[in-house]
């Protein structure tokens, strides 16, 4: 699609840019994550061929997922280090913001004991964002803990939230004044089933009871911190990230109908609102939608990800008026990408999502930016290495990094849609 083919306009300040998260992308932390890769990586890398060899990427990733160095983040793109190329890339894809994550575990790596260089560090990361004239979109928790917070129960126990509240009190002293828009947590529901029902991070716990106690504990971080950034400040606006999926029906038998409604329930509006009151906007992460047929979720097999995820990005629309219908807040997307090495699927995905955002607005929705992942290729995670999400390559023994040609094609789109 051609610049001149979107044709419907965007809001004057819309924000336009990409995410990244700190453990995902800086390289050198050390943190229960890392603690858990070492702990992890030979069984993970023994388990690869069971748990990926149906995927259509297989024969491209085997080799990678095989080996138990793809499990463990270690130095990854050196973004600590290399940020101000990184963001050099924002402005060449004439970017205007841009979502990171604090490293709490930097910040603070013994309890009470900030770290004066860590908090340096991210005062220059922050300037440098805004000498670029983009907009700083700060989470503060994104799935790392300090290992001193780990090693006391983390958010099980709710007597630890003091710590975290103290944590967000420290950074927005120190990096407030420059910084407008602050995630509290990305995808509360998710950290707290990954980690403690499905046992796919860490700590790796299968407890539905510890599972329901996090949800609920993540939900009063949330309020604390939020009531006391407000108090800082009228100008702040703060939010949860919310991870979203679209569920429809896949035919017209009332069980259908029924499963999906109280799927789309539980999956969204039930965490939504323990959050809602204390959000100034609501942050949505998407990369799918689920067809429902009966009790079950089935979606096609057509056309997936490098990790098995169905693609459908069109579906943002129905994720987005549905949202903000229902909670009329105005939304930014914080997340929404795809793994796709090859970079044959990227320009499709944006193109449908850039569409999609288009309806949504034309429909009423209140839609104030669209924040793609991931900037750079990045550690996802339980996958380890070898997913690609970056609109940047990047060469993880060399650290060279090249804007993928679908990078550079929406650099042309954004440019042309701001009209610069």
């Amino acid at each position: 699609m051609k610049p001149t083919e979107f044709n419907s306009k965007f809001p004057k300040h819309f924000l336009w840019g990409a995410a990244t998260s700190a453990h995902q992308v800086e390289g050198g932390n050390y943190n229960q994550w890392t603690v858990w890769e070492l702990e992890n990586a030979k069984v993970k890398s023994a388990q690869a061929e069971y748990q990926y060899d149906d995927l259509d990427s297989w024969t491209q990733i085997e080799k990678e997922a095989k080996s138990p160095n793809n499990y463990v983040s270690g130095k990854l793109a050196n973004h600590y280090r290399d940020f101000e190329q990184d963001f050099d890339f924002l402005q060449k894809m004439h970017m205007n913001a841009y979502r990171f994550s604090l490293e709490w575990s930097r910040i603070e790596p013994e309890r009470g004991r900030f770290d004066p260089k860590a908090i340096a560090h991210y005062k220059d990361y922050i300037f440098e964002l805004k000498r670029r004239n983009i907009e700083p979109i700060m989470t503060l928790f994104h799935f790392t803990l300090p290992v001193w917070f780990a090693e006391m129960g983390g958010f099980e126990k709710r007597s630890n939230i003091k710590y975290f509240v103290r944590y967000a009190k420290k950074v927005m002293g120190e990096f407030g004044t420059n910084v407008k828009f602050i995630i509290t947590i990305n995808e509360p529901e998710l950290y707290a089933r990954q980690s403690y029902y499905t046992q796919e991070w860490p700590p790796m716990q299968s407890s539905a009871f510890k599972f329901l106690v996090v949800t609920h504990n993540l939900a009063r971080v949330h309020c604390q911190v939020a009531k006391a950034i407000h108090k800082m400040g009228r100008q702040y606006r703060v939010s949860i990230a919310k991870n979203t999926a679209y569920y429809y029906p896949g035919d017209n038998s009332i069980v259908s109908r029924i499963s999906f409604a109280v799927m789309q329930y539980f999956s969204d509006d039930y965490i939504i609102k323990k959050y809602i009151n204390n959000c100034d906007f609501l942050g949505v992460n998407f990369y799918q939608s689920n067809r429902v047929f009966g009790c079950r979720i089935h979606n096609s097999e057509l056309r997936q990800s490098d990790v098995g995820w169905y693609m459908d990005p069109a579906s943002l629309e129905f994720a987005l008026e549905r949202l903000y219908g229902k909670y009329k807040k105005p939304i930014i997307v914080t997340e929404n990408g795809l793994a796709d090495a090859t970079d044959k699927n990227r320009k499709w995905w944006i193109t449908e999502t850039i569409i999609a955002m288009q309806n949504a607005i034309k429909n009423g929705v209140k839609l104030q930016g669209y924040l793609h992942w991931s900037l750079m290729d990045n550690f996802e995670w339980a996958y380890g290495k070898w997913p690609r999400f970056g609109l940047v390559q990047v060469n993880y023994k060399t650290g060279e990094r090249e804007l993928r040609p679908s990078a550079q094609w929406f650099g042309r789109i954004i440019k042309k849609i701001r009209n610069i």
